[in-house]
């Protein structure tokens, strides 16, 4: 049988490595990890947001898909006007909480047009 697998990092294709690093450390509040050239082909950096056990990665040598082509993320949060209200304060453009029938949604780009969907599950 196999168990625990668990998702822990999904790279990220970005144009401009320091300002993706800026934009989710500086402006998103999250946590850089790593950020190392281990080789001159590789500069890897690695951040991940508050309480999330998945971390994402960009840099040189990371992605060979085109910057901003990563539409499909998202990320549970406990409350969808909270995290606007914090996206809002940070200067983030975002839209609106949405609400449908099976959560509350806010969405959000970075720098490169890589897409983000913060999910507030609904009651059970």
């Amino acid at each position: 049988m196999i168990e625990n697998w668990k998702i822990e990092l999904i790279a990220f294709p970005v144009a401009d490595i320091d300002r993706a690093k800026a934009f989710y450390v500086e402006t998103l509040g999250w946590t850089a990890d790593h950020d190392a050239s281990p080789t001159e082909e590789i500069r890897y950096v690695q951040v991940t947001p508050p309480g999330s056990a998945c971390s994402i990665a960009f840099g040189k040598g990371v992605s060979e898909m085109t910057p901003g082509a990563l539409r499909a993320v998202q990320i549970v949060v406990p409350s969808a006007d909270e995290a606007h209200a914090h996206l809002v304060s940070r200067g983030v453009e975002c839209s609106p909480v949405t609400d449908l029938d099976w959560g509350r949604f806010v969405y959000f780009s970075d720098p490169d047009g890589n897409s983000w969907s913060l999910q507030e599950l609904p009651h059970r």
